[in-house]
């Protein structure tokens, strides 16, 4: 019982904020790379540019807009991103027999058993499907910020937002809804997904966005023609994968995983390579400037390699 009535309202309403943020999550699953690495799990690469280049054919085909590069990536958008939390592709990446996934699932992974507090949204809705791309360990969500956050990055630029002010927004938001606040976990790895996923907006119609390349498409008598085809291999890198960019965490679950990534460390004895990144010093500096937080403490080399305090 509330003996004073604004610690009752504080409380209330910050109650409410959490049910309703988390009522908002319920698929907005978080996703765990650490575990089953050694595993060899079907390369997803064919399936996945399979799926995103007939979303863009079908929509050059049944084109009848003025041309405009901002209305074509809006349909894009809609088809493989959405308003929900979990995007139509990730959506049907986790469900699709073709696909094969990791095994960590929804309530055991590397998180399992770890406290309400540490923990927060992933205890009630435990962590989505990780796939393997381009060789890449990545989580199902990242294909939503991809094309969903990418899409707000995209429109921001649009508006003549200049990069520093539009990649503070997207740190803010992994700050708060979308990262830390909700999961106590601020993805790095997330925000490189949202930047890729604003340069491959940009490269729909604007040629050197993935360097060398032209852009996907060109507006010919007003209508769009697919140029070339799109390739998750001209954004996934090993910055994709939470184990190889480890995510800044609150201290009450960096507590709980840094004790847990120490226990895997007789399997990074055995096969290293799957446990470590070669590129992961080109890899900070391409991307330190868009919001990175600093947690390459984490990184299994140097946990192995140092212990755990």
């Amino acid at each position: 019982m509330c003996l004073f009535l604004q610690p009752c309202l504080v409380r209330i309403i910050s109650l409410t904020l959490l049910y309703v943020t988390l009522m908002s999550s319920a698929s907005a699953y978080e996703t765990d790379q650490y575990s089953n690495r050694t595993l060899n799990v079907a390369d997803s690469l064919p399936l996945l540019n399979a799926r995103v280049n007939k979303a863009i054919a079908d929509i050059a085909a049944g084109w009848k807009k003025p041309a405009d590069d901002k209305s074509f990536a809006r349909a894009i958008y809609y088809e493989l991103g959405g308003w929900y939390w979990a995007d139509k592709i990730e959506r049907w990446a986790a469900a699709s027999p073709e696909i094969e996934k990791y095994p960590q699932t929804r309530y055991h992974s590397i998180y399992r058993g770890m406290p309400v507090w540490a923990t927060r949204v992933t205890y009630l809705f435990g962590v989505g499907r990780t796939f393997r791309v381009n060789g890449v360990m990545v989580g199902s969500d990242k294909f939503g910020h991809f094309f969903s956050q990418g899409f707000k990055y995209y429109k921001r630029g649009l508006k003549g937002w200049d990069q520093p002010r539009l990649l503070a927004r997207g740190a803010f938001a992994e700050r708060w809804i979308f990262g830390q606040w909700t999961t106590g976990n601020y993805a790095n790895a997330d925000l490189v997904a949202n930047y890729e996923g604003m340069r491959f907006y940009m490269n729909l119609f604007a040629d050197d966005e993935v360097t060398g390349k032209s852009s996907i498409l060109k507006w010919r008598d007003g209508k769009p023609v697919q140029m070339r085809q799109f390739s998750w291999a001209d954004h996934i890198n090993d910055y994709w994968d939470e184990a190889l960019n480890p995510s800044y965490l609150i201290d009450s679950l960096n507590e709980q995983l840094r004790p847990r990534i120490s226990a895997l460390c007789y399997l990074y004895d055995l096969h290293p390579a799957r446990y470590v990144s070669d590129n992961d010093a080109i890899l900070w500096r391409t991307y330190e400037h868009i919001g990175l937080k600093d947690m390459r403490a984490n990184q299994f080399q140097h946990i192995c390699s140092k212990g755990i305090d």
